[in-house]
């Protein structure tokens, strides 16, 4: 990895302590942001307070144009340069990405108001430091997505589809957890909403008379327990009774399941979809109902990893003091899911996780608590630098872009051989 030209390491290091003090001179109004959108938590795609704070933010700060609803209606784009090179060159677009949506109940549990705080600071930082710097070797662009619904829907999957991704050279992001992790491996995840209808009668006078949706419910959630059984270990399986009736003495005319199907491998997905909908399916043949099987529009990829890009960002984090868990049990246990999954296969990017002062678990009121403390900015800002700092070396070393393109194109070939070469997994759409 030879620094390129007359681009040294006395001036990569120049450019990257201009990035950590750039941040820091914006730490209070970056600490703000981020407070703002953890005191007002929206769920995914009614994020207008949080939208409409960080489309202020950009707007006032100078050079930025924003474009206000981008692609979806709490979608933003807020873009700088191009910038330095010379006219004739390429532009390289280094984008940011920004969730600010909440769970329902306990705000922001999974801190995305940080991490709308954290792409917010790497994009400044980045834009300042090129802004100091007359002599960037390549052109550069700077682009800030605000990406909505992560939590419920896959707002990043709807801005693929409408192209807000096309022209990216590479992306970057930041996720709050309760260690410092390059990556963790995020699974692949389909959600699906079954319906039973069934007919009402009197429990007592002439049960008989009735078709029991809530037995069809239980029995469906008894046959995906059994199911478990006889799925790879790694695969997961989870969901909830949202409705099982309305009073003791009325046979159940409607119940309804929502069930989360989670592979490490998204090409897994259709094998999991198949079993559990035989398990939904029978349940309704079992009890006489009538069955509805929706799956959501989008499904989450898992996260298709760039070794050149985590390296960087280890090393970065390193010189900032960061400690990066050596614990395999975390290292190699899937745990949750995103949308950047399906990013991930469009663009070149970096989804690590960060410490933020806390020992407490996502989607927890303790981490909710975790995600708004004044404890949580030293190290929110910590992980905006080693973002920045990373992009630095991305468009400074010019042999280290075409690596992180090679190794990107050379994973997606993968992974559609693979898929390729997979048998048929059986249907996997909506039932009547």
């Amino acid at each position: 990895m030879a620094i390129a030209g007359d681009m040294g390491r006395e001036n990569l290091n120049t450019w990257k302590n201009k990035v950590k003090h750039c941040i820091d001179e914006a730490k209070e109004k970056l600490f703000l942001l981020s407070k703002d959108i953890w005191s007002s938590p929206e769920i995914a795609y009614e994020e207008k307070l949080a939208h409409d704070r960080l489309v202020s933010f950009f707007s006032e700060e100078k050079g930025w144009q924003v474009e206000r609803h981008y692609k979806l209606h709490t979608a933003f784009r807020a873009t700088w340069g191009p910038f330095g090179g010379k006219n004739g060159d390429n532009v390289v677009n280094v984008g940011f990405l920004c969730e600010y949506d909440a769970l329902p109940g306990i705000g922001h549990a999974c801190g995305h108001n940080l991490i709308a705080e954290v792409g917010a600071a790497a994009a400044i930082g980045l834009k300042g430091v090129l802004e100091s710097e007359s002599n960037s070797p390549v052109r550069v662009k700077v682009t800030v997505l605000g990406t909505p619904a992560e939590e419920d829907g896959g707002g990043k999957i709807d801005l693929i589809l409408a192209g807000a991704f096309e022209g990216m050279d590479v992306v970057f992001m930041a996720h709050p957890s309760q260690e410092d992790a390059v990556y963790l491996p995020d699974m692949a995840v389909h959600d699906v909403n079954v319906k039973y209808h069934g007919k009402a009668s009197h429990a007592a006078a002439y049960p008989w008379e009735g078709v029991n949706a809530l037995d069809a419910a239980v029995i469906a959630y008894n046959n995906l327990s059994a199911l478990r059984q006889q799925l790879k270990p790694d695969w997961r399986l989870h969901g909830i009774i949202k409705h099982g009736g309305l009073k003791p003495n009325i046979i159940p005319a409607y119940s309804e399941l929502e069930f989360y199907l989670r592979t490490p491998k998204h090409r897994d997905l259709s094998y999991l979809r198949a079993k559990a909908e035989m398990c939904f399916r029978s349940a309704a043949m079992a009890t006489g109902c009538q069955v509805d099987i929706m799956f959501a529009k989008h499904e989450y990829h898992n996260i298709l990893r760039n070794t050149t890009l985590d390296q960087l960002y280890e090393e970065n984090g390193r010189t900032l003091g960061m400690q990066f868990t050596t614990d395999q049990n975390v290292l190699n246990t899937p745990s949750g899911s995103t949308d950047f999954g399906n990013v991930s296969y469009v663009v070149p990017g970096i989804h690590p996780y960060f410490y933020i002062g806390s020992d407490a678990l996502n989607h927890t009121e303790e981490y909710t608590a975790a995600s708004g403390a004044e404890e949580a900015q030293f190290y929110t800002l910590r992980t905006a630098k080693a973002l920045a700092m990373t992009a630095v070396d991305v468009l400074l070393r010019p042999d280290l872009l075409k690596e992180v393109k090679e190794e990107f194109a050379q994973g997606v070939l993968c992974e559609q051989a693979v898929s390729k070469s997979a048998p048929p997994a059986g249907a996997a759409s909506v039932l009547h």
